[in-house]
């Protein structure tokens, strides 16, 4: 049985604890980032994002563990599909970790309570920016001490959206269907973007400077924390049948409300 506190009562000291270490992970992670790349072939290069993940979560896992006593680790970061009931800690020590070693700007530090298979807090930090997005369940998000609203567009055809792979070496149907997505939001919406990890996209629909994200995707670290910035900013997000989302949806739509249907609309075909 979970010895934790009723979640309520332990919120403000939660997220206080969560970012704390999010931000101490940060430290380790802007410590080894360089404006170059680092490795030349595969191997080289999935050593350097091994080395980065280990070094962040040897500061990031007993600090959360203990921040939520009862609370579980999802220990496979690239994993998909429901969790067991409870609470499950779903972290990417390095999201955007492929941007990391290649000297780019586009990385943070992510981790989210996840509790019954529902993001209920999360922190996502930018070491290179020092910014920090933070949402809780019903308590709404915020990037530092400045509450977040996504956009109020309600054309799609005036939205600039965005899509991404999950991870590499995904099946080529899923490929396809990316592929054959990005094609119908180029001709139904303004502009797309293309790009990982999933997360650095959605902290921008929660701040109303994209207007939707999808993906073909149900790998969970890449999707919770934006999952929940996003509703908790006033968006909505389902999955392309146009259910509630929650970690053991095999696809994922976050949006502005004013566009969800017509997003939806486009990509549900393909889905």
């Amino acid at each position: 049985m979970s010895t934790a506190m009723p979640f309520a009562a332990a919120e403000a000291t939660l997220l206080s604890d969560v970012t704390a270490a999010v931000k101490a992970g940060g430290v380790t992670l802007l410590d080894r980032y360089t404006s170059h790349a680092r490795g030349v072939s595969l191997a080289e290069i999935v050593g350097e994002i091994h080395a980065n993940d280990d070094a962040v979560l040897d500061v990031l896992r007993e600090p959360l563990l203990r921040a939520r006593p009862g609370s579980r680790w999802a220990e496979d970061e690239l994993a998909g599909g429901a969790l067991p009931p409870g609470e499950w800690w779903v972290v990417d020590p390095a999201e955007g970790n492929i941007n990391h070693v290649h000297g780019m700007d586009d990385w943070s530090v992510t981790a989210t309570l996840v509790r019954d298979n529902q993001p209920v807090l999360t922190v996502v930090h930018l070491p290179l920016t020092g910014d920090t997005y933070t949402a809780v369940a019903g308590g709404g998000a915020r990037l530092n001490d400045r509450p977040l609203t996504v956009s109020a567009k309600t054309d799609l055809g005036a939205a600039l959206i965005g899509t991404g792979q999950a991870k590499p070496g995904e099946d080529e149907r899923t490929f396809r269907r990316i592929g054959d997505s990005v094609t119908a939001m180029l001709v139904n919406g303004l502009v797309v973007r293309v790009s990982v990890p999933a997360t650095m996209q959605l902290i921008h629909v929660a701040a109303g400077r994209m207007d939707a994200f999808w993906q073909f995707s149900d790998v969970r670290s890449g999707l919770v924390a934006g999952a929940l910035l996003v509703s908790e900013a006033g968006g909505t997000v389902t999955d392309l049948a146009g259910a509630p989302w929650n970690t053991g949806s095999r696809d994922f739509l976050a949006s502005a409300p004013g566009i969800h249907t017509a997003a939806r609309k486009v990509l549900s075909p393909l889905a």
